[in-house]
């Protein structure tokens, strides 16, 4: 039996969390990101354990989890695209400057990329998770 995730859903305050950011061109990039993650899910975010910032929520084999989000961290900011990225490299090769993982996009700030081409990974993936895990 797969081990549920140790983040969790919390009631903390979005708003404060992004106005904490001490970097300043992290908390305009953050407040720019979760605009564009509103405008997208049609989702009010929610904060995951201390640092995510998610919308949506999906169940899936090891329990509850956002269906995407990012997380303003100081070295990067990181977008989690939940569907990984294997159907996304043509995409990928037009965003610009960035680093991923298994389902983490790594962006040093928005002005390295291109905004419109992170607003289809991030609709794709969101359409992506709601096919995979219908609400």
């Amino acid at each position: 039996m797969a081990k549920e995730p140790k983040t969790h859903r919390t009631k903390a305050s979005v708003a404060a969390f992004i106005a904490a950011v001490e970097d300043e061109t992290r908390r305009k990039d953050a407040k720019a990101i979760d605009k564009m993650f509103r405008e997208i899910t049609g989702e009010k975010p929610a904060l995951w354990g201390p640092s995510i910032i998610g919308y949506g929520e999906y169940q899936g084999p090891t329990g509850k989890w956002m269906r995407t989000g990012f997380s303003p961290r100081k070295a990067n900011l990181v977008v989690y695209i939940m569907a990984g990225f294997t159907e996304y490299e043509t995409l990928l090769k037009k965003l610009g400057k960035h680093k991923t993982g298994k389902s983490c996009l790594y962006i040093t700030k928005l002005a390295d990329i291109e905004e419109s081409v992170l607003r289809k990974l991030i609709a794709r993936s969101w359409d992506h998770m709601a096919k995979t895990y219908p609400p």
